[in-house]
């Protein structure tokens, strides 16, 4: 991306927050946030983070930066969150290397169940910031909007009868699930995907996108997660056995044994996660891998899930 190209905005907020201006763009990219690789004037590579302020962002570095000051694997935040118009901006260490871990093995989901208890039990010693709420809408199954999905113009625009009806039976009855359990919520990273992490050998080297964090039960969280850990690219869901192990493994990494209710939670909420991307899959026209996989394993899912 050549630098003419950059929001206008962006040279003089570098030199105001970072004291150099950028001198190249190593990337960009877009998702929850547009996000700038920068080379800065002087040498130093830093990131750029912008993204529509709800609230959230705040919460969000200030808790990035807890876990960077206490040794976790991420980025440090280099700034705090700064207003530019509507955009929550900041900007962190560019934290590069390591290599995406492939596959949805149960042994693959193992490992990456081991990293997310460990970034579970350091969320919990946080003092953390106000919760980072409203949460992201894949695990924001706690809204208050008519139907099964949180609000989003961008989504709820389009031709809804493209969307197969399995899955919307399928999160209507997983909310369901949801919503008549009654615990505790807590702090965790709500994207835990392969995409997100850098490995080195077998040590995770980092963890990413911490914007989008979460305040939900953490057996939701851990299910979430238990079946979006080997997506690397278009969201997918891990087979019913890869999420079992991963479950299994976590609870073990923390120390404790789930509930009968924080078991049914956990497969209700990666049930639900899926059924959310699957249905933005299918009015975005992306890759259908996902839906493949929720319709040959939502009725075992739901079973596991328990009553409704």
């Amino acid at each position: 991306m050549p630098l003419d190209e950059l929001p206008d905005w962006l040279p003089a907020w570098c030199r105001d927050h970072l004291g150099a201006e950028p001198a190249g763009v190593l990337f960009r990219s877009r998702q929850v946030s547009t996000v700038f690789g920068l080379r800065l004037t002087g040498g130093g590579d830093v990131v750029v983070k912008a993204r529509v302020d709800e609230g959230r962002a705040a919460s969000c570095v200030a808790v990035q930066t807890g876990m960077a000051e206490r040794g976790f694997p991420c980025a440090r935040p280099l700034t705090p969150v700064i207003g530019v118009g509507a955009l929550a901006v900041h900007a962190e260490e560019f934290r590069s290397g390591g290599e995406v871990l492939h596959g949805d093995s149960p042994d693959t989901a193992v490992r990456c169940a081991e990293v997310y208890a460990r970034l579970m039990a350091r969320l919990a010693d946080l003092t953390a910031p106000a919760p980072p709420l409203p949460n992201p809408p894949w695990v924001r199954w706690d809204h208050g909007d008519p139907g099964p999905w949180p609000a989003i113009g961008l989504l709820d625009d389009r031709d809804q009868d493209i969307v197969p009806g399995h899955i919307l039976r399928t999160a209507e009855r997983a909310r369901a699930r949801l919503r008549s359990a009654d615990l505790p919520c807590v702090l965790g990273h709500a994207d835990f995907e392969a995409q997100n992490l850098r490995w080195r050998g077998l040590r995770v080297w980092a963890v990413h996108d911490w914007d989008s964090l979460a305040w939900q039960p953490e057996a939701a969280l851990a299910g979430a997660a238990s079946g979006s850990f080997a997506s690397s690219g278009p969201p997918t869901l891990a087979p019913i056995e890869s999420s079992e192990a991963f479950l299994s493994a976590y609870q073990r990494y923390r120390g404790r044994t789930f509930t009968v209710v924080e078991r049914e939670v956990a497969w209700a909420a990666g049930l639900w996660m899926a059924a959310y991307n699957a249905r933005e899959m299918a009015l975005c026209g992306g890759d259908p891998a996902g839906d493949a996989a929720l319709r040959a394993q939502a009725d075992e899912r739901l079973r596991r899930a328990g009553p409704r």
